[in-house]
């Protein structure tokens, strides 16, 4: 009887006849081949570096604080502010304001405020008179802006700090809360005007 242990001539591999001396465990016998196993890993690459740019986050609104000025009266330890703003719907969809903050950085004190409602800037411009020339038409809550459409209007909030500080301030940002999209964070253009 001959020795079986060995491969026969032709190179057919047996499964059953292979010598003790062939590791299994060699990259020849458990890796699949490089070429497609590269192909394929960059055919995955392609398709998720696909998927983002195709859902990538998209900008629905720009705009910038065109101006800003402050008020202070001598017995308030408070300033009242009054910021022009402008913002763009670059989107597709409409936009609706949901809810209007500002806040501001200073040297001594950070500080954030919830936008006065649009009934009550009578009342604050008759106790701050000179922020009234610069006043315009509030930016409501509920606007609706069109795609491509623009707002501007004036947003008043109130601030723990001196007139000075106010015009010394090292950042001041209005954010406006859309309905059912992300923040839009309103800088100024240009950094502080001072007045």
């Amino acid at each position: 009887m001959t020795d079986t242990n060995f491969p026969k001539p032709g190179g057919d591999f047996d499964a059953g006849h292979v010598p003790i001396t062939e590791e299994f465990d060699s990259a020849k016998r458990t890796l699949p081949p490089v070429a497609p196993l590269a192909i394929a890993l960059l055919v995955v690459v392609v398709f998720v570096v696909g998927v983002g740019y195709i859902f990538r986050s998209k900008p629905i609104a720009q705009g910038q604080i065109d101006q800003a000025f402050a008020m202070q009266q001598a017995e308030n330890p408070y300033s009242m502010v009054l910021m022009q703003v402008t913002l763009r719907n670059v989107g597709d969809k409409p936009l609706f304001i949901k809810e209007i903050k500002a806040d501001i950085m200073t040297d001594q004190v950070e500080s954030a405020d919830e936008a006065a409602s649009a009934v009550d800037y009578a009342r604050y411009l008759q106790a701050f008179p000179d922020l009234q020339m610069y006043a315009t038409e509030p930016l409501k809550v509920e606007t609706k802006i069109a795609p491509g459409g623009e707002a501007r209007g004036s947003v008043m909030v109130a601030f723990p700090i001196t007139k000075e500080q106010f015009y010394v301030r090292k950042d001041l940002n209005v954010t406006i809360f859309p309905y059912d999209q992300k923040a839009i964070v309103l800088h100024e253009k240009g950094g502080a005007s001072a007045k």
